[in-house]
């Protein structure tokens, strides 16, 4: 078995990797881990974003920075957007609240940036029961709480698509472009 398999076998069992779709860079993390710079998940996310020559690049894990919903925004995901931010992410898929939620491109501080800003998605809608959109967050464009569904992201060179695919008998849409920085 070679070393580099060896190293990613690891890094999946922990729940964090790599990969290369297209132009594109796809991270995905850990937010039940330690998410500090110093932990072994954020300095293997450190490294991984210096090597990382793609145009574009997504990451997902489970607890969103920012939300509508109901929870508590945990340190985890502010010590990973920051991480990303910082590195020039474009786009972060985050599920955990129970609702559909688009942001506007945002900084590691959560000030919009339509330049340079990583664009979040919350898409808590594919299994048990909804949770109400108990505030608006700041820069949250579109929201749902009441219909169950999946995000489709179409990855091209230079840009992305999302569109939100409701299930069968619910009219809730949200699509669009944005492109990468």
């Amino acid at each position: 078995m070679s070393s580099s398999f060896c190293w990613l076998l690891l890094r999946t069992l922990e729940g964090y990797y790599s990969y290369q779709i297209g132009a594109w860079h796809i991270i995905a993390l850990n937010s039940m881990l330690d998410t500090s710079p110093d932990s072994r998940q954020g300095k293997w996310l450190a490294d991984d974003l210096a090597r990382n020559r793609a145009h574009c690049t997504l990451a997902y894990f489970h607890h969103p920075r920012f939300s509508s919903g109901p929870h508590d925004l945990r340190q985890s995901a502010a010590d990973l957007w920051t991480t990303l931010a910082d590195a020039g992410v474009d786009v972060v898929v985050n599920g955990h609240d129970h609702i559909y939620e688009r942001f506007g491109p945002m900084t590691k501080d959560g000030d919009r940036d339509n330049e340079k800003g990583m664009r979040e998605f919350v898409v808590g809608t594919g299994g048990t029961s909804h949770y109400d959109v108990e505030r608006v967050a700041d820069h949250s464009e579109v929201r749902n709480d009441d219909t169950y569904g999946v995000l489709l992201l179409t990855l091209h060179a230079d840009t992305y698509d999302w569109r939100f695919v409701p299930v069968r008998e619910r009219s809730f849409r949200d699509s669009g472009t944005g492109s990468c920085h």
